[in-house]
């Protein structure tokens, strides 16, 4: 589905809600979870990326576990600042790893609500965190955090 005929049937869409006026369909949920990590089907909207993919020698996975309090996703990744002999490419540095949601047709209406919220268990060191989102007004937006 291509934006444009995504962002009007979400238009239509609420629209005909608002017709309705059935109030309880017009309130969002206070919460909407984007991504769970509850099942291994999950695993299949991320791709992970790292340096091995130029010449370096770092590497990343991704599982789902049970830890008893319900599943997770475990991201992990080993990195190296080594650059594997006779490659490709002419890179110079090396060492990163990380993982991104794959793209989806259409887009996630998150017009009713004003916060987005990660739940995130580190090890103690500094990471960096994406999100950008497309909007039909403007140019790719994009959000940097440090967490």
């Amino acid at each position: 589905m291509s934006r444009f005929r995504g962002l009007w049937q979400a238009s239509l869409n609420a629209t005909k809600r608002a017709l309705t006026w059935n109030l309880e369909e017009l309130m969002p949920p206070s919460e909407r979870y984007i991504f769970n990590f509850n099942s291994k089907e999950e695993l299949k909207k991320w791709h992970l990326y790292s340096d091995s993919e130029y010449g370096g020698l770092s590497s990343a996975s991704l599982e789902i576990t049970d830890s008893g309090n319900g599943m997770n996703g475990i991201f992990s990744g080993n990195l190296s600042l080594d650059l594997s002999e006779g490659s490709k490419w002419n890179i110079s540095r090396s060492g990163f790893c990380g993982m991104r949601s794959k793209k989806f047709d259409g887009f996630i209406d998150l017009d009713s609500y004003d916060t987005i919220a990660m739940k995130l268990k580190g090890d103690g060191r500094c990471y960096i965190s994406t999100v950008s989102f497309l909007s039909p007004f403007t140019e790719n937006e994009m959000e940097e955090t440090r967490v």
